[in-house]
């Protein structure tokens, strides 16, 4: 192996949960998996251009013919964990001017909401082991509308509704295909796929089935001159590769027992059709597309190359159904076709995935087991093999021309060091196909359920040296790295630490380790002027502000309540942290000291910046000018609630442990001094008495909270919205002209995508833990106005319930995550089939923006898997001592 190899090698073990050095042996059943972007196109990796363009670099009509560099995509695509060897799907109705291999949609400047994918897939199946994994898809038998959808778009404005594949009518009357792929492992390296085709259309229709098998070129890059190969073997693709060598591909026959055709061609750039320029192959990476589309001779007649795609063309009657069965293994000596063996591997891993899920959620119905078993599926999904050195992507590949010189300074520059080659939780496949920092951190949350060795390697991976910048910065996403994400990560440490039975300290101590380097760069980079306020401009909440928080006027800068809670909570979770590792190595004492000290020294900020209303019993941020002058922005969104999340309790034999230390934040803590408004009463649960300890006082909670669940305000029918709903008249910031807000419950009427729509944060779960240590006696009144006064885990468990009943069927039998789209809400073959949004419109709950596993919608799976209604004590439970 090369230098790279032998890291590659190890970090992917790592990701199994296990530093082995043979990854086989840490956990096969990784060795091959979902890790491919249903599209690639557009991503930074790929873009090599002098000013940045990302989305004009790489379009999607170079997407067929152009070899990527650091990416691969596929429809329902799979690859070995190496991201060396892809299967995926290709269709063709015999209409459409190219191949289906790959999702299309709008760039972000094409789309009058930003980028937007135009097709209709779902995930549907997933176990964490990859065992099993089905996707759908829907496919118009007439020719796919590529070019309207792209002009509609264009013509249409920011108050306009996005224009759809299904507002084009291209579905009318059924005429459309449904395709359902599944994989099935028989072991770990050996898969069966089956293609079944549906033809919904009152007529008999044909459509031609490709499943294709490719090598990422890796070659062309680093003038590498031992190429794998693919080539025919009697009904086989044999694959010849230093490290994949020995699998085939094997096609049966269709159900008319006619054979299907290989075809060959060769994964590399067409740069005859897109440059002008001689090529490097007769056959280049759209030779099959060319072939099969229009009958060119851009197939190797010697039946071998770096891509395949065995051809099979289906005539089916109305109503019936086709299916293709592949296997791709890697046997000892070739073995005959078994169509009986796949199908007893389809129904083993079926109930395999049966079994799996009917433990993991025992009480759940049958509609809450069906979001459950969607929403992991999309989870499974969107884990992503994810290449990017960014030091050669700066510089160039030796073997190829360099970038121009700007291309060096536009983003990442001070990234040099970032050399990243592991499985990724993606927020999802299509839109971001790259990581980001806090979805991640959420996701793991989610994945902590499924499988707490992944969940675990997510919120480490990123504190590797490889990720993490030499000044503690965490990386916040590929678009640019230098971007401020919120300090959630002890947070999610915490809950996955929880999730996993609370006795894994050593994945605690490595986590707080790293987290010390962060939180020190927080300190240094986003609190300027040293009076702990602290900034960080976007925190993932610019869209519902009036100001670009990350873009201010030159002499103005911002001090932020959400960004000053955040490090609040970020001080508690360390501080937590600290006491848990304190249980067995007591030289962690002195972190917690440090910790609630740093505690106590941003409420006692906060307390004295004005940034509470006490008028309206709110935070808001507030702008400060060049002669510091101050205004506030008094605008009611989920940033002022942010502060009332910063909550912990700590056990009272600590207190009195760390009071001896002689410290500030020990004498804050101490009973006898709880009077200075931030530390509730001593309370006791479970045998164990606590101080709690809180960024707010308890009236300022209550006050908040008041806001929170007023039905005219936050609270909607389907969880919380981002913008108090009284905004419904415009807000302007104060001498700062075009600085405006208002309610807008849908999609942005300005470039700030995403509206002010339905929010999920970590609310629930904050209350729960509020519940837990004030009692039963702490209520408030729910909705504001309704005069019935509830416990906060019952208020909990209705913001659950509603955040939940986004896919649940309401009275009509409609889920409102489909906003009363006829053919979604009514069809049978539509309306079993979710999508988990980015956002969701603020008063109806339809799904809006990406459509796929996107953000902190994945919590979905917590909140099924540990509702308020029953959940476990959430806070007591990681303290050793209490059990």
């Amino acid at each position: 192996m090369t230098r790279d190899d032998t890291a590659e090698h190890r970090r992917l073990a790592e990701a199994s949960g296990r530093a082995d050095d043979d990854l086989f042996t840490a956990n096969p059943w990784y060795e091959w998996g979902p890790y491919l972007a249903e599209r690639a196109w557009g991503t930074v990796r790929e873009d090599y251009s002098g000013d940045g363009d990302a989305w004009s670099s790489f379009p999607h009509d170079h997407a067929r013919s152009r070899a990527y560099r650091w990416n691969e995509d596929g429809m329902a695509g799979i690859s070995d964990i190496r991201h060396e060897l892809c299967l995926g799907l290709a269709l063709w109705n015999g209409r459409d001017p190219i191949l289906k291999e790959r999702m299309f949609g709008l760039t972000g400047p094409q789309g009058n909401h930003g980028e937007d994918a135009k097709e209709c897939w779902w995930y549907l199946e997933g176990l964490p082991s990859h065992a099993l994994l089905q996707w759908r898809y829907h496919y118009p038998q007439a020719e796919f509308p590529y070019q309207r959808l792209v002009e509609e778009n264009a013509r249409r404005g920011l108050r306009d509704l996005e224009f759809e594949l299904i507002d084009t009518g291209v579905f009318d009357e059924g005429r459309y295909w449904s395709v359902d792929v599944t994989y099935a492992k028989a072991s770990a390296t050996d898969l069966y796929m089956s293609i079944v085709a549906t033809n919904h259309g009152p007529e008999e229709a044909s459509l031609h089935v490709l499943p294709t098998l490719w090598f990422r070129n890796t070659w062309r890059w680093s003038q590498r001159t031992d190429l794998p190969s693919l080539s025919l073997d009697a009904d086989s693709i044999a694959v010849e590769h230093p490290r994949l060598g020995g699998y085939r591909l094997q096609a049966a026959p269709a159900a008319d027992g006619t054979s299907p055709r290989a075809l060959f061609c060769d994964n590399e750039t067409n740069l005859a059709r897109l440059y002008g320029a001689p090529g490097v192959t007769a056959f280049p990476k759209d030779g099959i597309n060319d072939h099969v589309v229009g009958g060119a001779d851009t197939v190797n007649p010697s039946q071998q190359g770096t891509k395949a795609a065995f051809w099979y063309r289906l005539t089916v009657p109305a109503g019936e159904t086709r299916q293709v069965r592949l296997r791709l293994h890697r046997p000892p000596a070739a073995s005959p076709w078994e169509e009986q063996a796949c199908d007893r591997v389809l129904s083993a891993r079926r109930s395999d995935a049966d079994e799996f899920y009917a433990a993991l959620g025992p009480d759940l119905d049958e509609e809450r087991r069906r979001v459950l078993r969607q929403a992991a599926a999309g989870l499974v999904w969107s884990k992503q093999m994810y290449p990017y050195r960014v030091s050669r992507w700066l510089d160039g590949d030796p073997a190829g021309p360099p970038p121009p010189e700007s291309h060096r300074h536009i983003r990442n520059a001070g990234w040099r060091h970032l050399d990243a080659f592991d499985v990724l939780a993606m927020p999802d496949p299509w839109e971001y196909p790259w990581f980001a920092a806090w979805d991640l951190a959420f996701h793991a949350i989610a994945w902590a359920h499924l499988d707490p060795a992944f969940a675990k390697y997510q919120l480490t991976v990123l504190l590797r040296e490889w990720f993490q910048h030499p000044n503690g910065a965490l990386p916040a996403y590929e678009w640019n790295f230098d971007d401020v994400n919120p300090p959630v990560h002890a947070l999610a440490a915490l809950r996955v630490f929880v999730i996993d039975g609370s006795t894994d300290t050593a994945f605690l101590e490595r986590v707080f380790q790293k987290l010390l380097l962060n939180f020190t760069w927080w300190l240094n980079r986003q609190d300027p002027d040293g009076n702990n306020l602290f900034g960080g401009g976007f925190l993932g909440l610019d869209n519902i502000s009036p100001v670009d928080r990350s873009h201010l006027p030159d002499g103005v800068r911002i001090e932020q309540a959400d960004g000053t809670a955040w490090m609040a909570a970020y001080s508690l979770a360390m501080s937590i942290l600290a006491l848990l590792l304190a249980a067995e190595k007591p030289v962690y004492d002195d972190m917690v000291v440090k910790f609630l000290e740093q505690f106590v020294m941003i409420s006692e900020a906060l307390a004295r910046s004005g940034l509470y209303d006490a008028d309206d019993g709110f935070f808001y941020d507030r702008l400060i000018d060049a002669d510091g002058n101050s205004t506030p922005i008094k605008v009611q969104t989920l940033v002022g609630v942010i502060p009332i999340l910063a909550t912990v309790g700590v056990p009272l034999d600590q207190v009195q442990r760390l009071a001896t230390v002689r410290k500030a934040a020990a004498r804050r803590l101490d009973a006898s001094e709880s009077d200075q408004g931030r530390v509730f009463p001593i309370r006791e649960s479970g045998g164990v008495h606590r101080a709690v300890v809180s960024l707010v006082t308890p009236d300022q909670a209550r006050r908040t909270l008041t806001h929170l669940l007023d039905e005219d305000a936050f609270l909607s029918p389907h969880g919380l919205r981002s913008l108090s709903r009284r905004h419904r008249e415009t807000y302007v910031v104060p001498g700062l002209p075009g600085a405006a807000i208002d309610y807008e419950p849908a999609e942005s009427t300005t470039p700030m995508y995403g509206g002010n729509s339905n929010w999920r944060g970590p609310v629930v779960r904050s209350l729960l833990l509020y519940d837990e240590l004030l009692g039963s006696e702490f209520t408030v009144e729910h909705p504001t106005g309704s005069g019935r006064q509830q416990t906060l885990r019952e208020v909990a468990a209705d913001l659950a319930d509603r955040l939940i009943g986004i896919w649940l069927p309401d009275a009509s039998g409609r889920r409102p995550v489909f906003g009363g789209q006829p053919l979604l809400a009514d069809d049978p073959a539509w309306r079993n089939n979710l999508l988990f949004h980015e956002y969701f419109h603020g008063d109806n709950g339809a799904g809006l923006g990406a459509s796929h596993q996107t953000g902190w919608t994945a919590l979905v799976v917590d909140l099924l898997l540990d509702a308020p209604s029953r959940a476990r004590k959430v806070f007591s439970r990681p303290f050793p001592h209490d059990e």
